[in-house]
């Protein structure tokens, strides 16, 4: 590729001292014959240029349904957004106000267009997907699919699409990428294939990348690798990093900030060193007490959270986490708590927040 037609970091760029996400009361509900499944209720986030944001919780804590709709790909129907905004470098890519009176239903939606989402989704903004297996065509090379991404968001010709993909592929570690360019899917590990999406999502030299469980269906090595390959490619590309998942030892490796999610709420977000070592939600500290230690014996029980996660389709206007909390007061059970700071930037939704420190 050449020098006119090369990307490099800092092409495209916003200011680094401005905001660069912001997620006001976001709610995304799903409307299916059951009922109405509140998956996403009253979210709030920000996000700085160059950071990287961990969002943790339980399976069904609304992680994944959060990510997709920062990017818009919620299936409508049947999900809808009811109320909130999000803002990606000034642009309101969601802006829904519910305006409803007296049971009448009425939505004011002031988001940007399709059209204009088309060109920040997979440009400035990427997405890496949970399942490498199932997010690749299989009937398409995998040069052409990441070529595709870079056509159409930077709008460079065919050979000089394909010379950016196998360029990526090399950056990503995957061996004679300009062999492989023609390969499919199928002739792929799962470890290549999560190379290939990330070679995609970054292909574009995108704003903010996020990662929905990137190493779910990895074994600890590839997982280890895949980590290490993300964390220099995002200081390279100086892309900001949205990174979804229910470990907390990847948290604890790549990010900057952390969010705790639990049945569509964020009940508590601070800086990684806030949640791991002075968690102020019972939730949280319930995440973390359930981590194997490696100073603990043979002998000594897991320490699993107590119940299950509640139903999203009967949820009750309490706290969500009341009936598995040992902190739990009467006024949990009849109101949810707001997100207060409870520190310098660290904020938990909590009546009756823990006060003692994890040693």
């Amino acid at each position: 590729m050449d020098e006119q037609t090369a990307l490099r970091p800092g092409d495209r760029r916003i200011d680094r001292d401005q905001r660069l996400l912001t997620v006001e009361n976001l709610h995304t509900y799903f409307y299916t014959h059951a009922g109405v499944v509140k998956a996403v209720q009253g979210v709030s986030l920000e996000l700085k240029k160059g950071e990287t944001l961990g969002i943790v919780g339980e399976s069904g804590s609304g992680k994944s349904v959060t990510a997709l709709s920062l990017m818009r790909l919620v299936p409508r129907p049947p999900g809808r957004f009811v109320n909130g905004k999000v803002l990606f470098a000034g642009k309101p890519i969601i802006d829904v106000v519910d305006e409803s009176n007296n049971g009448r239903v009425r939505l004011v939606d002031r988001s940007i267009s399709e059209s204009e989402m088309r060109k920040i989704r997979g440009g400035d903004i990427s997405m890496i997907f949970q399942d490498p297996m199932t997010s690749l065509n299989p009937l398409l090379t995998i040069g052409k699919q990441i070529a595709e991404a870079v056509q159409e968001h930077l709008g460079l010709s065919k050979k000089e699409s394909m010379n950016r993909a196998r360029e990526m592929m090399e950056k990503v570690g995957i061996p004679s990428a300009a062999a492989r360019l023609k390969d499919y899917p199928h002739q792929f590990s799962g470890g290549m294939r999560q190379r290939v999406m990330i070679a995609i999502a970054l292909s574009t030299n995108p704003d903010l990348l996020i990662a929905d469980e990137p190493t779910t269906a990895l074994d600890v090595t590839i997982q280890a690798q895949i980590l290490d390959l993300m964390r220099n490619l995002s200081s390279e590309f100086d892309s900001s990093v949205i990174l979804i998942t229910h470990d907390m030892g990847v948290v604890a490796n790549m990010a900057d900030r952390v969010a705790v999610m639990y049945a569509g709420y964020v009940v508590e977000t601070g800086s990684l060193d806030q949640i791991f070592y002075e968690p102020r939600h019972p939730y949280t500290v319930a995440l973390l007490n359930s981590i194997p230690r490696l100073d603990q014996t043979r002998d000594e029980p897991l320490k699993p959270i107590k119940g299950s996660p509640p139903d999203l389709l009967t949820l009750g206007p309490g706290c969500p986490f009341a009936a598995r909390c040992p902190n739990v007061i009467d006024i949990c059970r009849q109101e949810m708590p707001p997100l207060d700071p409870v520190g310098a930037a660290h904020l938990a939704a909590c009546w009756n927040p823990v006060q003692e420190k994890v040693a």
